[in-house]
C-alpha cells in the first residue's frame, strides 16, 4: 500500500503517539489497517484526510483532515500529526491553513473543534495560533495506558470568514 511505510515511520515514534489515541506502532500492517480506515471513512463521507508532503519530496511526513463530520450540522473535528523531525517548521500551520479554507468553503462547514490531550504544548499552541478558542475540559476523555484522560476541546467558527 503506498505510503504505509512512510506512515509507519511516525507512528512508531512515542513522541507522535503520546497525545494521539493510538499506541505506538510495531508492525507496518498498522500503519497500513489506519490509511484503510482513512479511506472506507472518506467513502462513507464522514471523514477526510490529506496527506502532508515537501515539496521536494514524495514522502508523507504527516496528515491532517476532518473527521466526526456531521454534513447536517456544518460540522467536524481536525486531527493532524507530523513526524517529529519537522516539528516547529510551520509545515503543519500551512496545512491547517490550507484544510480549513477547504473546510469552510467546499465542505460547508461552520464549525471546527480539535480535541486535544492537556500537556501537547505544541498543538496547544498550534491551535490558538489558527484563531481556535478553549472551550472546556472533557474529562477522562480517553482510555490510553491503562488509565482515563482528560482532554482539552478547542473550535472555530466560520462566522462568514474563510480560515
Amino acid at each position: 500500500m503506498k505510503d504505509a511505510s512512510d506512515v509507519f515511520h511516525y507512528f512508531a515514534q512515542d513522541e507522535v503517539t503520546e497525545y494521539y489515541d493510538v499506541e505506538s506502532f510495531t508492525e507496518l500492517e498498522q500503519a497500513e489497517k489506519l490509511i484503510q480506515f482513512w479511506h472506507d471513512r472518506f467513502h462513507n463521507q464522514q471523514a477526510v484526510r490529506w496527506g502532508i508532503t515537501l515539496r521536494s519530496q514524495d514522502r508523507v511526513i504527516g496528515t491532517c483532515g476532518f473527521h466526526n463530520w456531521t454534513q447536517k450540522h456544518c460540522k467536524a473535528e481536525v486531527g493532524y500529526e507530523l513526524s517529529p523531525e519537522y516539528w516547529r517548521q510551520g509545515i503543519m500551520a500551512e496545512a491547517l491553513h490550507a484544510i480549513m479554507h477547504f473546510g469552510y468553503g467546499r465542505m460547508a462547514l461552520n464549525r471546527i473543534a480539535a480535541i486535544i490531550l492537556p500537556g501537547n504544548t505544541g498543538s496547544r499552541r498550534l491551535l490558538e495560533k489558527m484563531g481556535f478558542y478553549e472551550e472546556g475540559t472533557l474529562k477522562e476523555y480517553y482510555y490510553k495506558k491503562a488509565s482515563f484522560r482528560d482532554a482539552i476541546i478547542f473550535s472555530k467558527l466560520n462566522a462568514g470568514k474563510e480560515a
